[in-house]
């Protein structure tokens, strides 16, 4: 397989994906290309590849190097997957300009890249690019399937999948962990892998929807031990599970932004309560650049043998599946096309998938239950007139986008949800040029 990984300088995810793939016997021999537009990072996830492929493959895999715009396209000819996991704006300046604009408007954010303003302009800048890449990929690698890991998922892979015919699902992994995590968080004493469940939403918001243990329904006691389980760092999702019936499968960080009832200046006494962490996403950011330092020594230094162990990504079973291994279940973020009856039939939706030499196929499901339906359809109207606004480049679509995120509109009046986007597009500058001005 001829494998074309964008945004390389993620080495540890590159690690993860890319090092599952070479695990695989059938995909041993792969051209991986790896590409970005950050030359030392660039440089340090090769020295990293060029040592697992040693370890595990015997150094059977080609490995080579892309950098910048001008040899993208050289990366993406003749390609059979590509893998984007690209960050446009990086932690400096894009997402600081994400999270301090609208502080001093008055709204405070979690994490800020998959709803709430920082996720619609993110999507926005994001597309900017991925716009480019899909008209490249239709010139030099038509036929080749797109997994995309960036975020903000849904408007990302729906912004794709609205104006290319370049076959992308998007990839996520809270569903493979949310079962595990928990029965762990519960204290349950049941093993995840003797469990049979069933989640579909949307992405972060994709509803455990049943669960049982040797044919015994779980939930009864979920919901038992979640109720007493006030203080927990779950506590928000435990909270969603006791309103809306199920629960979510992102974590309650993610979730604190994703609705207007959690983070409120009216309410302060929710932050403690639920234990929203305010500003966690530059914290984990900060974090993860000093983390680095250290870390890409061991990664890229030395010549002795560079370990690694299968990850829970979804990107090796897909890879072989397409070069005519077993045929994968994944849940894959896709065209509703009615996969879920109950929602707009242009949403990307978080579904069970099949995948095989033809490529990713959703499957049917039934429709969600009414409250998390409608929690899903407030957050897709968010998703669809922000892939527009980045489609037309409407600046009174972007406006609309924020107008109708649930936690923007229960904060700001529209007079400062116009002022705070026009100050976010200033400060962005060439990043949101696809905005007109």
């Amino acid at each position: 397989m001829t494998i074309t990984f964008l945004g390389a300088g993620s080495t540890v995810f590159a690690k993860n994906v890319l090092g599952d793939i070479l695990l695989d016997p059938l995909l041993a021999e792969s051209d991986i290309r790896l590409y970005d537009i950050d030359g030392e990072r660039l440089a340090d996830t090769v020295a990293m590849m060029e040592r697992l492929n040693g370890t595990l493959t015997g150094g059977r895999a080609q490995i080579s190097a892309f950098l910048g715009e001008t040899q993208r396209r050289a990366a993406l000819a003749g390609s059979e997957c590509v893998i984007n996991a690209i960050q446009v704006g990086g932690y400096r300046p894009s997402t600081v300009i994400d999270f301090e604009i609208p502080k001093r408007y008055g709204l405070q954010q979690t994490i800020g890249d998959t709803m709430g303003i920082g996720g619609i302009f993110r999507g926005i800048r994001t597309l900017q690019v991925m716009f480019e890449i899909v008209r490249e990929m239709e010139e030099r690698c038509p036929g080749a399937l797109l997994l995309n890991y960036a975020n903000p998922m849904s408007i990302v892979t729906g912004g794709i999948l609205r104006t290319s015919q370049i076959q992308t699902v998007g990839l996520c992994h809270s569903v493979q962990i949310c079962v595990p995590r928990l029965l762990e968080y519960l204290e349950m004493e049941v093993d995840p892998q003797e469990t049979r469940w069933h989640i579909a939403g949307i992405n972060h918001m994709a509803w455990l929807l049943a669960i049982t243990h040797h044919g015994e329904d779980l939930y009864p006691e979920i919901k038992r031990r979640a109720r007493e389980r006030r203080t927990h760092k779950d506590a928000l999702r435990f909270e969603l599970m006791h309103r809306f019936g199920y629960y979510v499968t992102e974590s309650s960080e993610h979730n604190a932004e994703y609705s207007p009832f959690w983070i409120k200046r009216a309410y302060p006494h929710l932050i403690e309560e639920y234990h929203i962490p305010l500003d966690e996403y530059p914290r984990r950011c900060e974090r993860q650049i000093e983390e680095w330092q250290a870390m890409r020594r061991s990664l890229t230094a030395g010549t002795e043998p560079l370990e690694h162990t299968r990850s829970y990504e979804y990107g090796a079973a897909i890879v072989a599946a397409l070069a005519g291994g077993p045929v994968a279940r994944i849940h894959g973020n896709v065209l509703n096309r009615a996969l879920i009856p109950n929602l707009p039939a242009d949403a990307v939706v978080e579904v069970p998938a099949l995948v095989d030499t033809n490529g990713v196929a959703g499957t049917q499901c039934a429709p969600l239950p009414p409250g998390p339906a409608a929690l899903n359809s407030a957050a897709i109207q968010v998703h669809r007139l922000t892939i527009e606004a980045a489609r037309t480049g409407s600046r009174d679509l972007l406006y609309q986008a924020a107008f109708m995120d649930p936690h923007t509109a229960a904060e700001l009046s529209l007079d400062e949800i116009v002022a705070m986007c026009d100050e976010m597009l200033e400060a962005h500058g060439a990043y949101c040029a696809i905005i007109r001005r």
